[in-house]
């Protein structure tokens, strides 16, 4: 399985990349917004982990470029990941088209758990693999 994390907290992507390799997930990473939506265009993932909160670019505005895609691409399913706890977050990550909410910190046990479920949600993608 193949997975975009696009976070720009380096240390965040290092976490992140060790969780990801107990199960065996390889995993790609773009620090910005604009790279992960060229990293979409260039190679095929089965899933996004998107950080909400990045400079330029956050990642609400990100999700809602993929989700307005014409081509397969346009189902991958994403996951935002986000230490922001305000009321409306929640909403806002789904009306931008993401398929689950992480919030930071979080456990191996959530962060897969929340993978399940986000994967569970879009019928065309494979299934996970934790």
């Amino acid at each position: 399985m193949l997975v975009l994390y696009v976070e720009d907290n380096e240390t965040n992507s290092l976490v992140m990349k060790h969780m990801l390799a107990t199960a065996g997930i390889e995993i790609a990473e773009a620090r910005e917004a604009y790279s992960g939506l060229k990293m979409v265009d260039q190679q095929s993932f089965e899933l996004i982990l998107m950080d909400l909160r990045m400079p330029g670019m956050d990642g609400l505005e990100a999700t809602r470029l993929i989700r307005s895609r014409t081509d397969a691409k346009s189902g991958i399913p994403i996951l935002m990941v986000t230490a922001d706890m305000g009321a409306d977050v929640s909403d806002d990550c789904l009306r931008a088209g993401a398929d689950g909410l992480l919030h930071k910190p979080f456990d191996l046990d959530a962060l897969f758990d929340a993978i399940a479920q986000t994967m569970a949600k879009r019928p065309n993608s494979p299934p996970a693999l934790v």
